[in-house]
């Protein structure tokens, strides 16, 4: 089985004091132990980097501790997808068809290299975010549960 993290559920997953850690956690868990091939979008890397580091908890993350979750947890143990040019014209595109605008653009890339990589699952804790801009994959969006 193949699925995609996306980067509410690898936030949640890195840092324990996160109120959806016991959620997401054995996703990671389960992609560390190879119990599904994992991926992640090649943005959401980024945007982990981000997060990581500006989360306003105590002790907070450091830029080079942040570095060393996403190096073990991430590079490590999920495979990046990236997107072409043609890509990001089609998450456009297909945004403009359906008359969304702004920050929903995150989602729906996120969501491209879901489909660029052809997963069985994506997992969020963003599904109705994520169902709104890609309907089509309503079925294969799933929140961590207890």
């Amino acid at each position: 089985m193949k699925i995609l993290l996306d980067t509410s559920t690898l936030v949640a997953a890195l840092v324990e004091t996160h109120p959806n850690h016991a959620l997401a956690f054995p996703w990671l868990q389960k992609a560390k132990a190879k119990a599904f091939t994992g991926f992640v979008a090649s943005h959401s890397i980024a945007e982990l980097y981000s997060i990581l580091t500006t989360l306003p908890i105590r002790p907070r993350i450091s830029p080079a501790t942040a570095v060393q979750l996403l190096k073990r947890d991430v590079f490590d143990q999920l495979e990046a997808v990236s997107l072409s040019k043609e890509d990001y014209a089609a998450v456009i595109e297909h945004l403009s068809g359906l008359g969304i605008s702004g920050g929903a653009i995150y989602d729906a890339l996120i969501l491209r290299a879901a489909i660029t990589a052809n997963v069985d699952q994506i997992v969020t804790f963003n599904a109705d975010d994520f169902r709104r801009v890609y309907p089509a994959l309503a079925e294969k969006i799933v929140s961590p549960q207890p």
